[in-house]
């Protein structure tokens, strides 16, 4: 799958594979032909689950292996059979490597010093890259002595200390707590847009995928499945693996029962769908309806009919609350359906004291806009 304008691509990765030999003779393919344009100045995420490939395309872009075939074109320049050190690439990894005798002062110039450049210059590089990530007052500091969200922003600075046309970050947040990673998401995408640095992350985290990149490609067994903006990603997944990755989510299989311009009708077990656009496909033949948790509204009266919504009996349904589950911003219901399958509806606490409050085994109903679905066929 290739993506992206040719004529403005900055990394380009060219029908890459990788395979690993077993001790029994055979071949583990980890990475299935993937082609790939990515844009100067992108923050682009590899998203997927763990074993799906995303990290071996990391290491081959990093050049810590070497593709079995295929090309990666930074800058038009070929890299595939460069080593780590002759690339101009630098990557953060999930550990941070750190030297834990030197100080941050240090650490940030250990590669500029490698490189032999001069006093003055790697003086001024380590200043602007502690101002970059204001740590300025934390230089003769030792790794020990700092957080992990200022361990974090060391490591980053010693990676862009180099100014590399393309920086590589290996779950970037994966050391930190959930609460500074959320806070250090802005952070990090903010120092990286104001370098300039072209950027591509790994991360199974599909949160963290979307709080930080211009856009996404989900992975799985070796393959891009879909690469769009967050917003694409999960409002128009392309397949039944990315709905189910991206978010919580409702599949339920059917059969188209009415292939209009307009509109469509499926007939699932528990439901039937009035979706309010037309798809590609045929009467009689199979898909599966995907329909976002938050989209989905629950209530113990039935639904009054409103303008916008659809013809009843479409897009509604009686069940009984077979669980919950309270986030404190939102409620996650389980509604379990005639048949025994479970809807799951997420709804928001606006109020902090609603008066009708569902609870376990309460009979609800539920119901969703023509627009709330999206069909997939693959």
């Amino acid at each position: 799958m290739s993506v992206g304008d040719p004529a403005e691509a900055f990394l380009r990765i060219d029908k890459l594979i990788k395979d690993f030999g077993a001790q029994d003779g055979s071949v583990f393919r980890a990475v299935d032909g993937v082609s790939l344009d990515i844009v100067k100045g992108e923050i682009f995420a590899l998203l997927g689950p763990s074993g799906c490939g995303k990290t071996s395309l990391l290491r081959m872009l990093g050049g810590f292996d070497l593709p079995t075939s295929g090309r990666i074109l930074l800058g038009g320049q070929d890299q595939a059979q460069l080593a780590p050190y002759q690339r101009p690439i630098n990557m953060m990894f999930q550990s941070y490597a750190l030297f834990p005798h030197l100080s941050v002062w240090d650490n940030i110039a250990f590669g500029l010093r490698r490189e032999g450049l001069p006093k003055a210059q790697i003086s001024e590089r380590v200043e602007a890259m502690l101002k970059l990530v204001q740590l300025g007052k934390f230089a003769h500091r030792k790794p020990h002595q700092l957080s992990g969200g200022q361990q974090q922003r060391v490591a980053l600075a010693r990676s862009l200390a180099k100014q590399p046309k393309l920086l590589l970050l290996d779950e970037p947040l994966g050391a930190l707590d959930k609460k500074l990673r959320e806070e250090t998401q802005i952070e990090l995408v903010n120092i990286i847009e104001t370098v300039g640095v072209t950027c591509v992350m790994v991360t199974h985290d599909q949160e963290e995928a979307m709080a930080m990149a211009s856009r996404i490609g989900v992975m799985s067994e070796g393959r891009i499945l879909q690469v769009g903006s967050p917003r694409e990603i999960y409002e128009t997944p392309a397949t039944r693996f990315v709905a189910d990755f991206i978010g919580n989510v409702n599949l339920m299989d059917g059969t188209l029962e009415v292939d209009e311009a307009a509109h469509v009708e499926i007939t699932c077990p528990d439901v039937r769908h009035y979706v309010g656009h037309g798809i590609t496909g045929h009467t009689g033949m199979p898909v599966t309806v995907a329909l976002r948790t938050e989209k989905i509204r629950i209530s113990r009266k039935p639904p009054v009919q409103e303008e916008g919504m659809a013809p009843a009996p479409y897009n509604q349904v009686k069940g009984r609350v077979k669980d919950m589950v309270y986030f404190g911003s939102d409620t996650l219901y389980h509604l379990q359906m005639p048949s025994g399958a479970i809807l799951k509806v997420t709804q928001s606490n606006t109020e902090r004291h609603p008066d009708d409050t569902l609870s376990w085994d309460d009979e609800a109903y539920a119901w969703w806009l023509p627009s709330a679905h999206v069909v997939l066929t693959q």
